[in-house]
């Protein structure tokens, strides 16, 4: 697998996208869970008007959840001045302005678009501390840490020691990036409302800024089509957080709805955001 993702990281991006459109139908059909947690989020998500327009997004849902895959051996295998030519930035006056206030930065990246690119993009221009939780296939574990740990991008695995290290960038001044639909440990998270549906969102983004006071930012970088790069989106987290659990972790839900109703083809619909970590309480 090592092999063919080496070969894969040589391709055009359009092309790396093209096969990675067909190789999402592929899964698609192929996997019985995989096509029916995907067909379930997006239909309860009510963002279709009708069935017509549910099976149009789907459609296109699908091959995007495929360059997703694809793409990933591009931008680890790429030099990183190519890679980051390749991201059309809107919004970069908003991070100079919160690390100029000296107590951080929060980037919030959902699985929307390519969030790879958007830390890669970020930690090319600013030191930067992501918070991930190692694949559970043992081969991709290092090309994934070979791949983002460039520029000034720095790794915290999803543990006491990784919480640690975001608390001690934040307290350098510097920013650390987060996936905050990302489905946390038992004890970690509370239910709060995603889509109409309760799903265990973490409270550590909240934590982080109720602790420190470092603004938050929302991160989205959009495919453009026919593999023309990535279209970076950078603004403020648009309601204050108030330090009550449930109450900000749907305020971080509420807003990630927002952005995924602006391009819902490429929110990653077959992630398992709604399921019950081992050890939580039942919704």
């Amino acid at each position: 697998m090592a092999v063919l993702m080496r070969l894969a990281a040589r391709m055009p991006l359009w092309a790396a996208h093209a096969v990675g459109a067909l190789l999402g139908w592929l899964v698609y059909a192929a996997s019985p869970s995989y096509r029916r947690r995907f067909r379930d989020h997006l239909a309860a998500s009510r963002l279709a008007p009708d069935e017509a327009a549910l099976r149009r997004l789907r459609r296109a849902a699908i091959a995007h959840a495929g360059k997703a895959m694809m793409e990933l051996a591009v931008i680890w295998g790429r030099p990183l001045p190519e890679v980051v030519a390749w991201v059309r930035c809107e919004g970069w006056q908003y991070v100079e302005a919160a690390l100029a206030e000296g107590r951080g930065l929060i980037l919030l990246t959902p699985h929307l678009g390519c969030f790879e690119v958007a830390a890669l993009y970020a930690a090319q221009r600013i030191p930067l501390t992501v918070l991930y939780r190692p694949p559970k296939l043992r081969w991709l574990a290092s090309p994934m840490a070979k791949g983002r740990a460039r520029g000034g991008m720095k790794l915290a695995p999803t543990d006491v020691t990784g919480v640690r290290r975001l608390f001690a960038a934040l307290k350098r001044g510097e920013a650390v990036g987060l996936l905050p639909d990302q489905v946390p440990g038992a004890g970690e998270g509370v239910w709060a409302p995603f889509f109409g549906r309760p799903a265990y969102t973490m409270t550590l983004v909240s934590k982080l800024a109720v602790k420190t006071g470092a603004p938050v930012l929302l991160a989205v970088a959009r495919r453009l089509p026919r593999g023309r790069g990535y279209h970076l989106s950078l603004r403020p987290l648009p309601f204050p957080f108030t330090g009550e659990k449930v109450q900000d972790a749907g305020l971080v839900n509420a807003a990630i709805e927002s952005l995924v109703r602006e391009c819902p083809e490429q929110y990653l619909w077959s992630y398992n955001r709604y399921k019950r970590p081992r050890g939580a309480r039942p919704a």
